[in-house]
């Protein structure tokens, strides 16, 4: 991933470059080129951000070396849709224009790296990276569920600590604002940082004779990012057009036949566009290019993906794992085979 920001940067162990524009101004552009603080150098920051960068150097820090893992995210959620959550190498917005838009996607983008940010911290807490913060200190002494008594011990993941930072950091701005897109982006913030939460689980070490369960210690710990990832795309795909309510102050869904939108949910205001061809305003980047699947019927379809223009087929080398055997006890041994694949890629707009 080539991140090549056109602005204004400032270094910590990661850098964050920031926009000059509203909607520009993001935490998301990071990068690791250099080591020294220079929070007051940096365009766009509200003066709440810029005190928080000051006395948290090595929680912006923790955040950068996060940010591709929320990206990475990101496209794996979209790999074979029309858009795959593309960076936009020489853009001042690491998403190009796409979130000049109100579109579900760019409800997506803040929900993701809302969530990003709050994984992130809790784990840099948990992992004892951070001065401010540690194991939750309220999991102590005793508790039950549906398997009866146990004691809190080990590490519970401080989620709590890493919500509330996250909001007041990323909110900062948006709450500056009110306009309508930064009162969207303020509900799907809050949508994605509650999505991490929803999937704490409680792990639990037994203690007794002969391994029995009579005694247990629990903690509370974060779920694999991709849990997080899954759900919220499953709210990108059930997001909810809205319109802002008479008073300017909230939302209701734009089609009466819908519910009205919950805590929970992605909103946004407008259509997205197709994303098959490059448009600059859009922030579409296009397919022309993309693989894509002949036997398929979904959205990585040839026809879907290619938007009808057709697609070019190669004929490739590569290497696969063949001919593997087990062998006793412990291991397994595999050729390395070559064979020729067609692989299909749209072709480019006329």
């Amino acid at each position: 991933m080539n991140f090549l920001p056109s602005g204004i940067c400032f270094y910590l162990s990661v850098a964050i470059c920031w926009f000059t524009s509203r909607v520009d101004a993001s935490w998301w552009y990071m990068g690791t080129l250099g080591s020294q603080v220079m929070c007051d150098n940096i365009p766009g920051l509200i003066n709440k951000q810029r005190q928080l960068c000051r006395q948290h150097p090595k929680v912006m820090q923790a955040i950068g070396a996060g940010i591709k893992n929320w990206i990475g995210e990101c496209q794996h959620q979209f790999r074979n849709h029309r858009w795959n959550c593309n960076t936009m190498a020489r853009e001042h917005n690491l998403f190009g224009r796409l979130l000049h838009r109100s579109s579900r996607e760019a409800a997506f983008v803040y929900a993701i790296s809302s969530a990003g940010m709050v994984y992130t911290l809790t784990r840099a807490c948990s992992q004892g990276e951070l001065e401010n913060c540690s194991c939750d200190p309220g999991k102590k002494g005793s508790s039950r569920d549906a398997k009866g008594a146990f004691d809190w011990g080990g590490c519970s993941d401080h989620v709590d600590h890493a919500i509330k930072f996250t909001q007041v950091f990323i909110d900062a701005k948006e709450r500056k604002e009110r306009d309508a897109q930064a009162l969207m982006n303020l509900h799907n913030n809050r949508a994605g940082r509650k999505a991490v939460k929803r999937f704490m689980n409680l792990e639990c070490k037994c203690h007794g004779v002969s391994g029995s369960c009579n005694v247990r210690t629990c903690w509370l710990a974060m779920a694999d990012f991709r849990q997080t990832g899954d759900y919220l795309r499953k709210k990108y795909n059930n997001a909810i057009q809205v319109v802002m309510n008479q008073y300017g102050t909230g939302f209701t869904s734009a089609y009466r036949m819908f519910k009205r939108p919950t805590k929970n949910d992605l909103v946004y205001f407008e259509d997205s566009p197709d994303y098959c061809i490059w448009d600059h305003e859009s922030g579409s980047v296009g397919t022309g290019g993309r693989v894509c699947n002949r036997t398929s019927r979904g959205a990585d379809s040839c026809e879907v993906m290619c938007c009808g223009r057709g697609y070019d087929t190669s004929r490739v080398s590569r290497t696969t794992k063949c001919e593997c055997k087990f062998h006793w006890c412990c291991a397994v041994h595999c050729r390395d085979c070559q064979e020729e694949v067609d692989v299909h890629t749209c072709k480019t707009q006329s």
